[in-house]
């Protein structure tokens, strides 16, 4: 039961006839849009980048049978690929457009609320700190010193018999 570092070589052989070399032809827009533009450049999804292999595993003593294993591979990364194609079409311009409007209200909030407030409450704080001072000057501090010194005439001596 320890740690696999090896990883499953899984591959899908097909005739080069059927397909054109280097996969699906893209359109000249999506050749355009893939080429040089970094979607992810700070890598903030880069815990996605799953394979089929960091998601379905069979143990060294449990196989299913060689074709299923290539088969279930296929649909995994097709199922894959399409839903994502689909659900980025569905809801990529709606999100984008709702997130857009809340970092917008954040962004407003936080510069027209937030730091003046803050800088406010910065401005106002030495004067707040010297009334607080004096006050426990005048009315803790006494208080608590006079307590301290009737409970330090207090002697316990335990005898043990």
């Amino acid at each position: 039961m320890g740690l696999e570092t090896e990883k499953a070589d899984t591959r899908i052989f097909m005739d080069d006839d059927n397909f054109p070399p280097g996969g699906p032809e893209l359109s000249e827009g999506e050749k355009c849009a893939e080429d040089g533009l970094e979607r992810d450049p700070r890598g903030l999804n880069a815990h996605l980048q799953l394979g089929f292999e960091d998601v379905i595993a069979e143990p060294e003593l449990t196989h299913s049978f060689d074709k299923v294993w290539i088969c279930s591979h296929a649909l995994f990364e097709l199922s894959k690929y399409v839903l994502y194609k689909l659900l980025s079409l569905l809801l990529a311009v709606p999100l984008a457009l709702v997130l857009g409007i809340v970092f917008a209200v954040l962004s407003c909030l936080h510069i027209w609320i937030v730091v003046p407030f803050v800088r406010t409450c910065l401005m106002i704080l030495p004067s707040v700190q010297t009334i607080w001072k004096s006050l426990t000057d005048v009315f803790v501090a006494p208080f608590f010193h006079s307590i301290g010194r009737c409970f330090a005439m207090v002697n316990i001596h335990l005898d043990q018999e």
